[in-house]
């Protein structure tokens, strides 16, 4: 299966990966944002949040983290983890940072988008890897809503190139307060800007609105703060 505006990017390991892309209508030069999927697949939801950042002005690229393992394309339920589960579990950090190489060469590349101006999002599993991006890449800004599994990266929080902004939700029962607090510390110790927020009435996948947990309210607050972070990050005034 594949998708309008996709594109199939080479990765050093030599698997090829599939990505959605979006741009906006006007001309640019434009900042560019890699998005990152939640555990589900590069699926509806996603690509509607990457269409929401071109509306804003910006250049994304939404690479299929789990291309080693599913077809192009793959779209999995909010309500069968168990199939996403085998690809969840697959993936690593050395495959994940070719995987940014990859969408991050992709932007650098693309007409119009200034390179020194370039950040991640993700939501979720892609939250942990915006994380991730932003040890590995040279971001200017990252941003990362309910990243379960962040904590496990914190040993790399000393490698963190650009400003972090974190969502976190107060009702969520995946992610502890524990593993908030072992990201902030790390963190605080290597001496990186960082902005953390919790939600305390919204709940795990409060973002997305094709899932039980969506909240209105917290996902268009939360939404405003991200446009914010990054205009003040990624944009220069003659954007």
């Amino acid at each position: 299966m594949s998708y309008p505006n996709a594109v199939s990017l080479q990765v050093s390991d030599g698997t090829e990966m599939q990505a959605y892309t979006a741009r906006p209508l006007t001309a640019g030069p434009f900042p560019g944002v890699i998005l990152l999927q939640e555990a589900f697949g590069v699926n509806h939801h996603i690509r509607s949040v990457a269409d929401r950042l071109a509306e804003e002005g910006y250049v994304v690229v939404a690479p299929e983290l789990f291309h080693r393992t599913a077809a192009p394309g793959t779209e999995i339920s909010y309500s069968d983890f168990a199939s996403a589960a085998p690809h969840y579990q697959a993936i690593n950090p050395q495959d994940l940072t070719a995987d940014l190489q990859a969408a991050h060469d992709w932007l650098q590349n693309e007409p119009g988008v200034v390179n020194d101006r370039i950040g991640s999002i993700g939501f979720c599993l892609g939250g942990r890897v915006s994380f991730l991006a932003n040890a590995v890449l040279p971001l200017a800004a990252a941003v990362s809503y309910y990243g379960g599994g962040t904590h496990l990266l914190k040993d790399r929080a000393s490698a963190l190139h650009a400003p972090h902004l974190f969502f976190w939700a107060g009702q969520d029962q995946h992610i502890l307060p524990a593993n908030v607090a072992e990201v902030v510390q790390a963190l605080d110790a290597a001496g990186k800007p960082y902005i953390n927020t919790v939600i305390s009435y919204a709940d795990h996948g409060f973002h997305c609105d094709e899932r039980p947990s969506y909240n209105r309210e917290a996902a268009q607050e939360a939404w405003a703060f991200t446009m914010s972070f990054f205009n003040e990050k990624l944009r220069s005034p003659e954007f």
